[in-house]
């Protein structure tokens, strides 16, 4: 398929943003259980927050840019019953409201009460928040992978590795955010958040590699002969039977070499993976902080990488016949 760089954003974005709320509410539930130091509202849960929020927007507006008429964008939410996409417009804009109302109530301490647990912990109205946002965060994950794990046309994405993948790399990346975000805000969570960080990294490391295994032994279910409903047993494209390219080959077909994409595929396993590793494990170990910004940036170029490789490598069957233009 070919890579289209709105979606490559779109789902490395939001997955980021995700990931470092998904950060925030859990350092907040340690923190109820008495696991890490209370941090203020205001200096670390507000401003993550308002950070999740711009890494959510930055990917929603990206949306935009492969709609044909962004202006009818409303109407794919028309398909929810059906379709994976019409969900995830649904709930995207759902989980950025509670991220805002979650970040709001910590700002104004708007904490009251809602429950006590038997074990005498207090539940107030920003940890249900959270809870709430918990939830439609990995919602949103599931409906974002399923847009492409659903389609079994596609085998490279048809596995549920493709869902595993889209949660531990968000998560990895909302960590490593998060990480970084504490060396300044909260230093006394910075080990915390760079070990998760570190775990979620090596997990997503473990089941990219599982896919790229998985898929390096596909076999294509149709053939040439099969395409076009000829069975001699040597058959060999010359020509789609026009002169120039079309919906089909732009559309279909990423149009690059198979040594550029096994470049691509080492790229992001080092700077998506390895190099990360390396640096959260440097900060965990008493590192300059410094190292960590520096960690998710490369980690972030590395997903956009990851991702354009996931894209790229699913081979649709229509390429069988469309793909030779000479």
């Amino acid at each position: 398929m070919r890579p289209d760089f709105s979606v490559l954003f779109l789902t490395t974005l939001i997955g980021v943003g995700q990931g470092l709320f998904l950060a925030l509410v859990t350092a907040q539930l340690y923190a109820l259980a008495g696991l890490l130091p209370p941090q203020d509202g205001y200096s670390f849960y507000a401003r993550g927050s308002l950070l999740a929020l711009v890494f959510l927007a930055a990917g929603l507006v990206a949306s935009f840019f492969h709609l044909g008429r962004p202006e009818r964008a409303w109407r794919s939410a028309a398909m929810w019953r059906t379709s994976w996409l019409s969900r995830e417009v649904i709930v995207l804009p759902a989980f950025m409201g509670v991220v805002f109302l979650y970040g709001a109530a910590h700002l104004a301490g708007w904490k009251p009460v809602l429950a006590t647990l038997p074990s005498d912990l207090s539940i107030d109205a920003t940890a249900v928040l959270g809870i709430v946002g918990t939830v439609l965060a990995f919602a949103l994950f599931l409906c974002t992978a399923m847009i492409y794990a659903c389609l079994p046309f596609l085998r490279e994405w048809a596995s549920p590795l493709t869902v595993i993948n889209y949660v531990l790399l968000g998560g990895a990346s909302g960590f490593t955010l998060a990480a970084a975000f504490s060396a300044f805000a909260a230093p006394d969570l910075m080990r915390f958040f760079a070990g998760w960080a570190f775990i979620l990294t090596l997990f997503g490391l473990v089941s990219r590699v599982a896919s790229l295994v998985r898929n390096s032994r596909l076999k294509p279910k149709s053939t040439l002969q099969t395409a076009i409903g000829v069975k001699h047993p040597r058959i060999v494209q010359k020509s789609m039977g026009f002169m120039g390219g079309s919906f089909n080959t732009r559309e279909f077909f990423h149009g690059r070499t198979n040594a550029f994409l096994r470049s691509i595929k080492w790229v992001f396993l080092v700077t998506a993976f390895a190099v990360p590793l390396g640096l959260l494990a440097a900060a965990w170990s008493g590192a300059p902080a410094v190292v960590l910004p520096i960690a998710f940036l490369i980690q972030y170029v590395g997903l956009l990488a990851e991702r354009w490789f996931f894209f790229a490598q699913a081979n649709h069957p229509q390429n069988l016949y469309y793909q030779a233009v000479a």
